[in-house]
Formats: structure tokens, sequence, C-alpha cells
């Protein structure tokens, strides 16, 4: 049973006062309208029916319970013991929105009855929904005699229930996860939705096949994941199937099979396929990939990390280039990110306003990057561009940023619309700080406009050597787009001789801090002078004639077993045939493919190459097929310091640097391959140890 405090203070006033108050004066006494009072009244009703008694609503005498007295005492008892529950609007909607999702057409006045509230309060929230539920494609439309509709495909439909609950709800579901593992069991569904035995199953059968299997969840992510499977379950058995799924599931084969397992285990409900492969996406979305597959895993991308690190680096007047924490940070991130906005499923950011106000030019200059680098996604979700600045935010910490950007308007007369357009553009661009407004004549007897970092005008300018942006004095969403287009394209004037410019550089990784040690130092140049010689003593480049690539990779793990620098060389190989059947390990567009792993096995740190006879046939890393013409092995130990893991990623991301790099470490010539490796670890050092 439940009661809201409202409903509670109504029964304990009408019990004290019997016959001596109507419902208009509780209504004046608890500052509500009569038809609140009235709303509450109906679910009053059903509370005292529930013991036996009943409510009296006598015009003259004002509202009596009628029962007996012990029934009245039980009564008072147990509202007493009892914890109000009072809905937010964030609750009431939800279950608007569940309402709409289970039933085809339901009329207004229905719907409000069911809620509790007001049709003025219903339209006020379908009109919320409605504009909430726009960016997943679903629709709610109010059609006279039919009533409220909710239309889209099921994997919208879910999706935007999963989102709601994780934006409202989040906490709620987290802490009633453990109370449900401690063994607090509950009849009740959770959060007005999830069935507990249903969340219970899911949560053990997650947590059993994840925890050998793939690289660990954010807690966030986790309980994401278990609120989709949950909201699948219930939806499937509920007979709201899902539409037809992709075919190709090559790029999240592993996913898949981990869902099959899951499945497995859950005895409730038999998931479909497409509820299979539905996951398995949401998954390979939300995975938080470790340490251990970042290093050298998607060489592409980590030399588009590394050009975003430089690319910012340029723009702001600092450098962050060599920050490998970063870097790891960056490219943990930018797979599964990717991967969602390719899906149509990129995240909310909740502090996306917050961090544009936080860090303006650090936004747009990683903006104007993923623009370029990613032209087929237009638009790039600034959701997602606001967590990649969260990483470069949590490098710059010591850096605050103190840029304020300022803009000019320049009108006419200075005043009236001017007034009116200049609190337009700090509302709908946030990136700017201040407006100062001047009419013509100020600004041609004051020509002060090179202290601003842009001029807006809504006239044209007598100036030649100034530019500015036209604009209508209502500000339409062109001239918008065109001023955030300005300022995302001139980040580097912005913060020229300005404050990032007097932050000292950020350079060597062995530079001593407060907390480090002289030991810890050592270890760190330990650490990197035997990663260094390991590699440059055992690197080779092998020749094998009429082999297919397998069996030279299988003789490549056993001369290096016959080298000791490892062991076991059969659990090798498995564990390089477990990675390429994960995805394609071919790097695009240069005849090269990367076996590598890490394993307890590997005691040094192995880089080395094989030339095939004829080109082989393997998976690429973009998931297309291509032909491989050198086969690049990389071998590590399972424990690697940070500066050992810092060391194989300079190799990896060095592979595709450049056209000369390609064409070196995709040709036979050891010796010219050598001096490349000696030149990319003396610049290395240079870069962060040895002082000119």
């Amino acid at each position: 049973m439940y009661i809201t405090s409202r409903e509670k203070e109504i029964i304990e006033f009408i019990i004290k006062t019997s016959g001596k108050h109507t419902a208009a004066s509780i209504a004046n006494h608890l500052q509500v309208s009569v038809r609140t009072v009235q709303r509450d009244l109906q679910a009053i009703e059903k509370i005292l029916l529930s013991f036996d008694l009943r409510l009296d609503r006598n015009t003259n005498k004002g509202l009596i319970v009628r029962g007996r007295n012990e029934q009245i005492f039980r009564l008072i008892q147990h509202i007493a013991g009892m914890q109000p529950v009072d809905q937010t609007a964030e609750e009431r909607k939800l279950r608007l929105f569940l309402t709409l999702l289970e039933k085809e057409a339901c009329k207004l006045q229905v719907l409000a009855n069911e809620l509790g509230i007001s049709i003025t309060t219903l339209i006020s929230y379908l009109d919320e929904l409605t504009v909430w539920l726009e960016d997943f494609q679903i629709n709610i439309t109010r059609t006279r005699g039919i009533g409220v509709e909710l239309s889209g495909n099921e994997a919208n439909k879910r999706r935007a229930l999963a989102r709601y609950f994780l934006l409202y709800f989040q906490e709620e579901l987290i802490e009633s996860l453990f109370l449900l593992e401690k063994g607090k069991r509950t009849n009740k569904t959770i959060s007005h939705y999830f069935f507990p035995d249903y969340l219970h199953s899911i949560d053990q059968a997650v947590t059993s096949v994840l925890s050998h299997t793939q690289p660990r969840l954010a807690d966030s992510d986790f309980v994401g994941f278990i609120v989709h499977t949950c909201i699948t379950m219930q939806r499937t058995g509920a007979g709201f199937l899902l539409e037809e799924a992709p075919e190709e599931i090559a790029d999240f084969a592993h996913e898949h099979h981990l869902l099959i397992n899951i499945s497995n285990q859950l005895k409730q409900v038999q998931l479909t396929n497409n509820d299979l492969i539905y996951l398995a996406i949401i998954l390979k979305g939300a995975k938080l990939q470790t340490v251990s597959d970042l290093a050298y895993d998607r060489i592409d991308l980590g030399q588009v990390v590394k050009q975003l690190m430089k690319d910012v680096s340029d723009q702001l007047h600092i450098d962050v280039t060599n920050d490998f924490s970063l870097y790891q940070g960056l490219l943990a991130h930018m797979e599964p990110s990717l991967f969602r906005i390719k899906q149509r499923m990129s995240l909310f950011n909740p502090l996306k306003d917050e961090i544009k106000r936080k860090y303006p030019v650090l936004f747009m200059a990683v903006k104007s990057f993923v623009e370029r680098e990613f032209p087929e996604i237009d638009p790039f979700p600034e959701d997602e561009i606001a967590f990649i600045v969260l990483h470069f935010g949590s490098a710059l910490v010591m850096w605050e940023e103190k840029l304020t950007i300022k803009a000019l308007v320049i009108c006419p007369t200075g005043i009236g619309t001017s007034k009116m357009l200049a609190s337009r553009i700090k509302k709908e661009i946030i990136e700017i700080e201040s407006v100062d407004v001047l009419s013509l004549q100020e600004i041609q007897s004051n020509k002060k406009m090179i202290d601003y970092d842009i001029v807006i005008s809504t006239v044209r300018l007598p100036f030649s050597n100034i530019d500015y942006i036209l604009v209508s004095p209502l500000l339409n969403e062109e001239n918008i787009e065109a001023i955030k287009s300005y300022l995302t394209n001139n980040v580097g004037k912005l913060t020229e001789k300005r404050q990032y410019r007097q932050i000292a550089r950020k350079d060597a990784f062995f530079k001593p801090t407060k907390k480090s040690s002289l030991n810890q130092v050592l270890a760190e140049l330990k650490d990197v002078q035997q990663s260094i010689e390991s590699l440059m003593d055992h690197f080779r480049v092998y020749r094998m004639e009429d082999k297919r690539y397998e069996e030279i990779l299988e003789e490549m793990v056993k001369h290096a077993e016959r080298d000791q620098l490892l062991s076991n060389a059969s659990e090798i190989m498995t564990a390089l045939k477990d990675r390429e059947a994960k995805g394609g390990l071919g790097i695009p567009n240069t005849g090269m493919a990367l076996y590598h792993c890490r394993h307890k096995y590997v005691r040094n740190i192995i880089f080395q190459i094989t030339h095939l006879p004829e080109p082989s046939l393997v998976k690429g890393m973009d998931g297309k097929d291509m032909y491989m013409k050198s086969l690049l092995l990389m071998l590590a130990p399972e424990e690697m310091s940070v500066k050992e893991q810092e060391i194989v990623s300079l190799i990896s991301t060095s592979l595709i640097e450049n056209r000369e790099a390609i064409m070196t470490f995709s040709s036979a010539n050891e010796e010219a391959i050598r001096t490349r490796l000696e030149a990319i670890f003396l610049d290395y050092l240079h870069t962060n140890l040895i002082k000119d």
C-alpha cells in the first residue's frame, strides 16, 4: 500500500475533527485546490476499504470515517508506521511514459485519473515528454476521439525508457541491486517497473559471465547494462518484440557470444536472437576497456587520439602531447564512443552545459577537431564531445581555463533591439562570457574592436580590416550557427597571448614531483631502459617461404620461446587466435597486420616482423577484409609498469605516423626498420628525459 504525505495528513485530520470539515475547508487548511483534495479523497477511500471502513461525504456535517473503533485504531497504527511516498514530477512522467508504452491509446481523463493529476498537469507532462522523446524518434500524438498514442520502433522505445531510468532513478536502482544482492527481497516492483527477481537474476548472470571474459565495466555502465537487459526481458515477455536486427554482427561478435552465455542463465524469459544482438550492441558501446587492451589494440584510433592531443595543444598554446595518462583515457573512451555514435545510441551527458561553461575554448577546440576528423558523423553529438573535453579538463586541472570570450555587438544606435540581441547571444551561445553593445558612431570615434574576440553587427561596417559577422537583429538560427562556427574555427586566435600561454610547459615525464621519491624515478628510468634494450636486442625481420601465415605466426612464437623470451608457446598461440577472433588485426591501407597479446607466459616485450611470401586475406581493424603482406608480432608481459605500457604504445602509434613510417615498417628491410625504431626511441628520450 502506498500513501502520500498529503493523503496521510488528510486521514489524520478527518479522524481528529470528525464531521467538522469539508473538502473545501481541508483544501483551505492545506493551501491546495479543492479539486486536488477531491482527487486525494478517491485514493483515501480505497485505503479505508482495506480496513473495512468507509468515508461519509456529508455536505452539512463534513467528512467522517465510518466503521468499528478497533478498525479505526488499526488504521491509525498502520499509517503511523508507514513512510509516505510522494511522487515527484519525474515519477509521474515515468508512470505516464510506462502507460503509453503498454497501451495503444489512452483518453486524457483516464490518464489523469490513473496518475492522480489534473488534465492541465497531464497536458504539461505530455508536452515535456513529447520534446524529450524526439531525440529517440518517438512521437506522441493526441487525436480527438481516440486519445493519446505513442509511436516509434521498439529498439528506440527501450533505449528511451532505459535513458529515463538512468537519468532520474539511477541511485534508487543501485540501492535496490545492493539490497537484492544482500538477500533483502521484495514483492513490489522497483521504480514502478522492474520485477525484483528479474533484476536479481540478471545481476548474477551478468556478473558471472563478464567477470571472467570481459574488461571491467564502469559502475554506471554496469547498472545501465542491467537496466537495458531487464527492460528487454520484460518487454519481450509482454509481447513487445524487436524489429529485424542487422544481419552483419562482425563488429560485436564477441559481445554477442557473451550475451548468449548470459541468456542461458536467465530462466524467466527466453530472449530472441534480435534481443541478444540489441543487448550486444549496448554492451559494446558501454564497455570500459582496461589498460591491457589499450596500449596497441587500435593503431588507427591511437593515431587519431595522438593527433587530437597535438591539435588541442596547438590551438590552446599548451603542450599535452606527451601526457600518456591522457592518451590512455582518451583511447579508452573513444572506441566505445564512436561505436555508440555509429549505432545512433550516443550517451546523454547531463554535465554538457556546465562543461561548455567551464571549458568553452577547450570545448570548441575539441569540437573543431572531431568535426574535421569524422566528417561522416554530421553532426558529431555535443554530449560525446563534452565527455572528451572532461579528459582534457582532468589533464589541465592545474591550468583552470581563465579565458573569457568577449563579444562586441554593433548596431546603428546602440539601444533598443541591440540590448535584446546581446541578451539572446549570451543565452544561445554559452561560450561567450560577456557582450558589450556600441553604436556605429561610438565605434568610429573609439576604435577598440581589437579588444574583442568576436565582432557582431546588425549593419554592414565601413571597415575592411576587421572581421565581423553580419546578423539579423532577431538572431535567427543561421546567425547562431555562423557565430558558433567562427568561434570554433578561430580557437587559436582566442588563446594567443592570453592566459594559456603563460602556463609553463608540462614536459619531462621523469621530472620528480613532491610525491616522487628518488627510488621511484630510478625505477621508471630502469623500466624504460630495459624495455628499449629488450625490444632492440630481439627485433627480427623473418622471411619464411612456402608457409601459410598461421604457420608463420606459430613459428615466430616458437623462435621467441627458444630465445627464452616466453614460455608455453601453445598458450600464447591460443591467446593470439582468440584476439583475432574478437576483431580484425589488419591495419587498413597498409598491408600490415599487428598480432598481439599480453600474457603471463611472456617475459619480455617482443616486436618482430615477417614479410610473407604471398599476401594473405585477413580482417582489418575497420571490419573490412584486406590483404596482409607484412605480419607484425607484438607480445608483452601481463604485468607492465606505466613506462613499459608507454613504450609499447609508442611503437604501435608510430607504425602509421606518416606515409614514410608505413612504407618502412611494411618493407622487408631490417636495417631500415631498425634505424626507424632507433629514431623513435631517441626522440622519445630527448623529449622526456635528456636535457640538451
